[in-house]
């Protein structure tokens, strides 16, 4: 049996043989949302908002527990017409929903640790951080579920609304409380929750 020539010799001068590696597994669709996620939330933080920076933290305060909501439907119901009040009645029933659902289920179901804050200028970020889970948010739920319900009874209304709505989700990303995925969840259950209320 004639000996191999390459093994007979020195393990110093035996030709280099290229590693073989395996290719790595496709990331699966959940993983490469939420790495989007990251990147679209960590691109909010690092872009420039000028005169935002003042504005979105306060009106994403003033959105806490519905307050924003309730003052809105409490000037339709006081200075509007019928229709108004009924806008506003329907919005809050709309909002009341939505709250129950993302607090006894969503955030209860789904456990997402909230975005980190390293990238966030400091003058955006929440003087009092929420501490619930990130997924749904509950803002964003609010805002779309009282803007539907009031655009469900008055389209008119419900475009001077949604603006607003929409500023208040932004705002959950802007300054850091949510992920963008977070607050479209809650958007899309808030509308939802307004087109259950009859």
């Amino acid at each position: 049996m004639r000996p191999d020539p390459v093994n007979s010799l020195p393990p110093w001068r035996r030709p280099r043989v290229p590693a073989v590696f395996a290719p790595e597994p496709p990331a699966s669709l959940g993983a490469r949302l939420v790495a989007l996620d990251r990147t679209v939330f960590e691109a909010v933080a690092a872009r420039r908002w000028p005169g935002a920076d003042q504005v979105l933290p306060k009106l994403s305060r003033s959105a806490n527990h519905g307050l924003l909501w309730g003052a809105i439907a409490a000037g339709l119901a006081v200075t509007g017409s019928p229709r108004a009040r009924r806008a506003a009645v329907r919005g809050l029933a709309s909002l009341g929903l939505a709250s129950a659902t993302i607090n006894t289920l969503g955030k209860r179901t789904v456990r997402r640790q909230r975005p980190g804050l390293e990238s966030v200028p400091l003058i955006r970020q929440l003087k009092r951080q929420p501490i619930t889970s990130s997924f749904p948010s509950g803002h964003s739920a609010s805002a779309a579920a009282f803007a539907t319900g009031v655009a469900m009874e008055s389209r008119a209304l419900g475009a001077l609304v949604a603006p607003l709505a929409a500023a208040v989700a932004v705002s959950r990303v802007h300054t850091g409380a949510h992920y963008p995925g977070d607050v479209l969840a809650g958007a899309a259950l808030g509308a939802g929750a307004a087109l259950a209320v009859r």
